[in-house]
């Protein structure tokens, strides 16, 4: 037997990173784990996300503000940030403190009235075979709040709702003292090669979030001054607090105008008919303002989103992530289609 051991080639084995194929399928397995760790991240991590686009929401608010100050006032863009700063949070404490003083004084009776006048269009759905059984207002609310989805845990109590708002409004202060360093650092974790591409498509994003907010607020201020001066000439009570909730939840479009909508007649009808028809009246009026001038307008000069499409972002995050995507899902949705467009436009300018 020949002991002289016999001369051959190694091969590379399947642990050995220098094999291409094994370099290839570990990106490829890389990739995956990085997609799987990112889904995964969105989910345990909904709560502070949706606070931080929360607070990017606001800031383009106060950007929007300052900017628009900027052509009337010619002083440093710090001070017209501090005024509109200033102004908007003097707003929100007025709105919450005027808005709570109302709630606290009419809330048993809007509460009464609405348990009232739902119980009796139950009732009479049950007598035309509508419903298979007697419900109650308060199990329609367990069903309705069922279908949502659920809270998210930030907004669920008081001090957690308070706490969110606070940390809502200092990113939102932060961002918008100077956009520019977060833009920049949210770049420098891109290649070379696709920042340029980024800076366009972040300039045009933040020009259509600032529209679109200043917009639905001065949609919020015509619809919440518009019902509350004409359900007072009407002489349908709780005008006041009708108003300022019709103002707030027309932040939230489709939803907002229904809920708002339905309380607004619940409260007409429960004086009378006339009161009732009244109620409806001012609620079709107020929302063909808004839905015809206002809309049309922000869409314009923004960009044009489909009444579906907005109705179906807000069903799908209100069923992920509660009260904070229900009212967050307008502004991703155009700020996401907006980044599809233009990256589609410039696929095809080839740039």
């Amino acid at each position: 037997m020949n002991d002289v051991p016999h001369e051959h080639v190694e091969q590379l084995g399947p642990t050995e990173l220098r094999d291409p194929l094994i370099r290839e399928e570990l990106k490829k397995a890389t990739v995956w784990i990085g997609l799987v760790l990112c889904i995964a991240g969105v989910i345990f991590l909904a709560q502070p996300l949706l606070l931080i686009l929360a607070g990017i929401v606001f800031a383009a608010i106060l950007d929007g503000g300052t900017r628009l100050l900027g052509r009337v006032l010619p002083i440093g863009r710090g001070w017209r940030l501090a005024m509109v700063t200033l102004a908007g949070l003097a707003f929100i404490a007025g709105t919450a403190v005027y808005a709570g003083l109302e709630l606290i004084a009419q809330a048993e009776g809007l509460k009464q009235i609405v348990t009232t006048e739902v119980n009796n269009l139950l009732g009479w759905a049950q007598t035309l075979g509508l419903t298979s059984s007697a419900m109650h207002m308060d199990q329609l609310g367990q069903q309705l709040m069922g279908s949502i989805g659920r809270v998210t845990t930030a907004v669920g109590t008081a001090i957690g709702a308070l706490t969110s708002l606070v940390m809502i409004l200092v990113i939102g202060i932060f961002i918008a003292a100077d956009p520019h360093l977060y833009e920049r650092g949210l770049a420098w974790m891109l290649p070379l090669r696709s920042r340029d591409s980024f800076y366009r498509v972040s300039d045009r994003m933040g020009f259509t979030l600032r529209r679109l907010m200043m917009g639905r607020l001065v949609g919020m201020g015509v619809e919440g001054v518009g019902t509350w001066i004409l359900l007072w000439i009407g002489g349908v009570p709780m005008a006041a607090l009708l108003g300022i909730l019709t103002g707030l939840l027309a932040f939230i479009p489709n939803i907002g105008a229904i809920v708002s909508g339905t309380l607004m007649v619940l409260v007409g009808f429960s004086q009378g008919n006339e009161a009732g028809i009244w109620a409806v009246a001012v609620y079709l009026v107020v929302q063909t303002v808004d839905g015809y001038l206002i809309v049309p307008y922000v869409a314009k000069r923004t960009v044009d989103l489909a009444p579906a499409l907005v109705l179906g972002a807000q069903l799908l995050f209100g069923a992920l992530f509660g009260l904070m995507g229900l009212m967050l899902a307008d502004p991703l949705v155009a700020m996401l289609k907006t980044a599809l467009e233009h990256k589609s436009r410039e696929d095809r300018l080839g740039i």
